[in-house]
């Protein structure tokens, strides 16, 4: 019983840290998990995202955001926009998985959602105009993509194996804290 509720708070922290690179593909890949699957269990109002008619929108304001988020300049206009989407989009991520711990206030689990995402999503869009400015706008679209690629693969670690999830982003973090690391050295050096 422990571990389960373990697992549950350290999936609510990997899944809202992947609400903010990407609000829609968490959200996505819960819904579609929770639908079509026993590995997850929406409890009410949370059910919701299970209702075709909701994975459907989902599923085309992926596409949108997916689309915007690689092409320089409107990726700037796409982080404004998301950066009320992404950190409500982890909050109701960390507390539709919080839901399953009956000790976690439901005002609680969206404000750690909310503050999880927003943290992710604020050092996503202040990065990115860096991206923008130091490569004419070609490395948004690869550095979309990783964002994208990191924000799934989190959420499959945050459902298949939570505990993971510590691991996951550290190895993250630190990859991060490195490709800094490097670009302020090149920096230096030039």
């Amino acid at each position: 019983m422990v571990m389960e509720q373990l697992g549950n708070v350290f999936s609510s922290f990997g899944l809202s840290t992947a609400a903010g690179l990407n609000a829609y593909l968490p959200l996505l890949i819960v819904a579609l998990t929770a639908r079509f699957t026993d590995l997850i269990t929406l409890q009410k109002p949370w059910d919701a995202l299970e209702h075709p008619i909701v994975i459907v929108l989902l599923a085309i304001l992926l596409i949108v955001e997916m689309t915007a988020d690689k092409i320089p300049a409107i990726d700037t206009a796409n982080d404004v926009i998301n950066t009320a989407i992404r950190p409500a989009a982890g909050a109701v991520l960390f507390a539709a998985q919080a839901n399953l711990i009956n000790d976690v206030h439901p005002a609680l689990a969206l404000a750690c959602g909310l503050l999880i995402a927003g943290t992710v999503h604020a050092a996503k869009s202040t990065a990115r105009p860096v991206v923008t400015a130091t490569t004419g706008g070609l490395g948004n679209p690869v550095v979309s993509v990783v964002e994208d690629v990191i924000s799934a693969a989190m959420t499959v670690v945050s459902i298949l194996a939570p505990v993971l999830v510590v691991f996951f982003m550290a190895a993250v973090g630190y990859l991060a804290y490195r490709w800094v690391r490097r670009r302020r050295a090149k920096r230096a050096a030039a």
